[in-house]
This record gives C-alpha cells, sequence and structure tokens, in this order.
C-alpha cells in the first residue's frame, strides 16, 4: 500500500487547532502535561500498533519535556487495554493506542463487553495498512485460489494475532464468501502467529506484513495475497485480493489513538498536533512505509465516521458467520 503524502491542508487545519497550546495552557488544572502520559497499547510489544506508539511517545517526549511512555495490555482481542483506557480519568494522561477492531469487530462478536465503546472518542486515526495471506510452503499452495481448491478437499487452520483481530475476521469472511470451514487458531499477538505459520503449526495466517515479509524473502512463508485495495511497497509482487478474484475479501486496518469521551477538547487537540507533526516529518513517513502503513490523519468527525461506517460493514459481515467470542 503507497503511502499518501500529508496534505497540507489537512496538516495545517489540525496544527492550528492547536496552535496557543503546546504546551497546553488555558486548562482550569493548569498546563498540559504537567507528569508522565501512558499510552495504552492493548496488543503485545512488537507487533505495527506496538512500534508505531512508541516512535509517537518518542517524539512528544522531546517536545513536551514529559515522559511518554508505552504500556502494553493485551488480551480479549483488545478489549483489556481498552477497557482499562475508558475506565480511567478524563485528563489525557492515560491514551489508548492500538488499532479499530475494540470498536469496529469486538461489540459484533463478544456476548459481553467490558466497556462502553462510545465511553471513548478518537483523538486521531493516523495510518491504514492491509494483511497478508501467506501459507507454509509444505502446504504446496502459490496463489489464494489454489489455497480455496486445497480447502474444499480438507480443513484449513489459520492463525491470527487473537479473538476479534483483523486476521480472524478475515477468516471469517473467507469462510462466507468461499463456503470453507477454515479453522481460525487466534495466538497473543502477530508476532506468535507468524512463528506458527513459519514453524507449520498452523497452514497458513493473515497477518501484518512487516512480520510476514522476511521469512516471505527468505523462502519459509508463500505469501498468497494482500487484503490491501493496493499492492504492498514492501512486498509489490504480491498481487491482492481483488486481483486474486476475491474483492470481498478487502480489508484495511486503522491505527488509532482513543481517550475517554470527557477528556477536554484542548488536551485532545494538543495529542492531534503532537501525531500530525511527527507523522509529518520524512522519517515518520519512512517509518510508515517499513510498517506497510498509509497515512490518513482523520481527526473529530471524520474519524468517528470512519469508526461507525466500518463497525457497520462488519456488523453485516459477522452477522453471517459464526464469528463469536464468549
Amino acid at each position: 500500500m503507497a503511502v499518501r503524502v500529508l496534505s497540507r491542508s489537512l496538516l495545517g487545519a489540525v496544527l492550528l487547532a492547536g496552535a496557543g497550546l503546546w504546551p497546553c495552557a488555558g486548562l482550569a488544572q493548569g498546563a498540559y502535561p504537567v507528569k508522565g502520559v501512558k499510552f495504552v497499547n492493548n496488543f503485545p510489544p512488537g507487533g505495527p500498533s506496538d512500534i508505531l506508539a512508541r516512535a509517537i511517545a518518542e517524539h512528544l517526549q522531546s517536545t513536551l519535556r514529559q515522559p511518554f511512555i508505552v504500556d502494553n495490555k493485551p488480551g480479549a482481542g483488545g478489549n483489556v487495554g481498552a477497557d482499562l483506557v475508558a475506565k480511567s480519568p478524563a485528563d489525557g494522561y492515560t491514551v489508548l493506542f492500538g488499532i479499530d477492531t475494540a470498536f469496529t469487530v469486538n461489540p459484533h462478536i463478544y456476548k459481553t463487553m467490558p466497556f462502553n465503546p462510545a465511553d471513548l472518542k478518537p483523538v486521531m486515526v493516523m495510518a491504514s495498512s492491509g494483511l497478508l495471506i501467506g501459507a507454509h510452503p509444505s502446504v504446496g499452495v502459490k496463489t489464494v485460489g489454489e489455497l480455496i481448491e486445497l480447502g474444499k478437499k480438507r480443513t484449513l487452520n489459520f492463525s491470527s494475532g487473537g479473538n476479534g483481530s483483523p486476521g480472524h475476521l478475515a477468516v471469517a469472511v473467507m469462510n462466507d464468501v468461499t463456503g470453507l470451514k477454515i479453522s481460525h487458531i487466534p495466538y497473543k499477538g502477530n508476532t506468535p502467529a507468524v512463528t506458527a505459520v513459519l514453524s507449520g503449526e498452523v497452514d497458513a495466517g493473515v497477518l501484518a506484513t512487516p512480520g510476514m515479509l522476511p521469512h516471505v524473502k527468505a523462502g519459509k512463508i508463500t505469501a498468497l495475497a494482500v487484503t490491501s485495495r493496493q499492492r504492498s511497497p514492501l512486498a509489490p509482487e504480491v498481487p491482492t485480493v481483488a486481483e486474486a478474484g476475491l474483492k470481498a475479501l478487502e480489508q484495511e486496518v486503522l491505527y488509532l489513538a482513543m481517550v475517554p469521551v470527557a477528556t477536554p477538547e484542548p488536551v485532545v487537540r494538543l495529542l492531534q498536533r503532537g501525531f500530525a507533526e511527527a507523522l509529518a516529518k520524512p522519517e515518520f513517513q519512512a517509518r510508515l512505509k517499513q510498517l506497510d502503513m498509509a497515512y490518513e490523519g482523520l481527526v473529530g468527525a471524520a474519524a468517528s465516521k470512519r469508526l461507525a461506517d466500518l463497525s457497520a460493514r462488519y456488523q453485516r459481515v459477522i452477522a453471517k458467520t459464526d464469528m463469536k467470542v464468549e
């Protein structure tokens, strides 16, 4: 997926919104931040959202002169970390930094949710990326079409980064679209899910491209397709699912930051400005490309609408599958 160049108008709007708030004066409580800020990443260390969170935290720590730490709180498809932030004080010192699935997928697959998604609001939808469908070479397939034909002869098992993860959703959609009965094997994050494909513990996985790519290049995992709308710049030789005749499998992960809904807008705008300044840097643009991410930069109503639209789409898909978690 190509990295989109930051639009001047979008970046300017975010920076102007934060003008006079760097650092954030004018709040009744005083300047913000006056102490350390915690980014709660609701997936394990080493994944794309964790890498992005740590890069943003490093930038904000240098500009705001307060500690910005990343605290990984994985579990229940991201619900554990999201719940922690939803129940934290609405003061900007605890920020959820993760992906969209806790808000767009989990409410439709979990029988009970530990938090109300409406209790959190977006600071920014920063970036998006597709996933890579990869198989262990022993499976003996080179294309998604061949994988589907094999799946008609025997049950396949796919790894994902966990229940409710984008890979879990992709497996459910693939079963619905193709009529297969692929067995979903959840792991605690992208890294162990890749390891499962690499070792042959599972037949295949639908996982973040950067984690799969070194093993694809080494010939230890066979890349079949990417779920993004465009080919990945990291693996331009790999076709999209649309090119493979399976456009219904298109899927992109959103990387975002959320805070409790009552968080003061001046604090939200300051964080938006910090994120925008970081993502505008050439080195961050290069980092996004390395992570197979495309810049989004959505804030306010635009960010909320993107999440609502995705949630509605996934609800329709999930309603036709047995993708449920107790």
